[in-house]
């Protein structure tokens, strides 16, 4: 996370506060009210989704509070957003928060797993999955597949201006039990 926070912060040259993570195990049904939680249930956000896969999957949603855009371009010295601009802002950025933590988070795992194999993680495009929505309407757990998720959250803030970025990690049930593994393995080195 401190990766990706640091990725941001030197993309907007502005110096980024990071949220601690929050993390648990939920029934996928209850990941809309858990974003809206997370986010504020009256809040009105824009979302990139970005799935990835290997060692580990998952979906990483960058969830932007409004009025991130406007935030984001006065930040990237855009004079005015052109149609489409706005879009490909929330997708540079959400994608830079992905790599960064995701790239970050399969680094600390090599650091204290022996090398059994490749721990290579590919993402998918970043898409926008949402603009001027509820966080809770963001998810239909039924298009899942999942029953449950560990879901990983930490936001990123400008104290300076007006601004917040919500990074989510979805996993599935399998994931969890893979970190679970790792977690195991790591313990009883010592």
């Amino acid at each position: 996370m401190g990766q990706a926070g640091s990725s941001l912060a030197t993309l907007l040259d502005e110096f980024v506060d990071l949220s601690i993570p929050r993390i648990r195990v939920l029934q996928l049904a209850e990941a809309p009210s858990a974003l809206a939680e997370l986010v504020g249930p009256k809040a009105e956000v824009s979302a990139v989704r970005q799935s990835f896969q290997g060692y580990l999957r998952g979906e990483a949603i960058v969830i932007f509070t409004e009025p991130g855009c406007h935030v984001l371009a006065d930040l990237l010295g855009y004079e005015e957003l052109v149609d489409g601009d706005d879009t490909e802002l929330l997708l540079d950025v959400a994608n830079v928060l992905t790599g960064a933590c995701l790239g970050g988070m399969v680094e600390q795992i090599r650091g204290f797993m022996p090398a059994t194999g490749a721990m290579e993680l590919s993402c998918s495009m970043p898409s926008v999955m949402a603009r001027q929505a509820s966080a809770a309407k963001l998810l239909d757990p039924d298009r899942a597949g999942w029953s449950h998720a560990l879901l990983m959250e930490v936001n990123f803030t400008l104290k300076s201006r007006n601004f917040v970025a919500h990074l989510i990690m979805l996993m599935p049930e399998d994931g969890i039990l893979k970190l679970q593994q790792i977690v195991d393995e790591f313990i009883a080195s010592f």
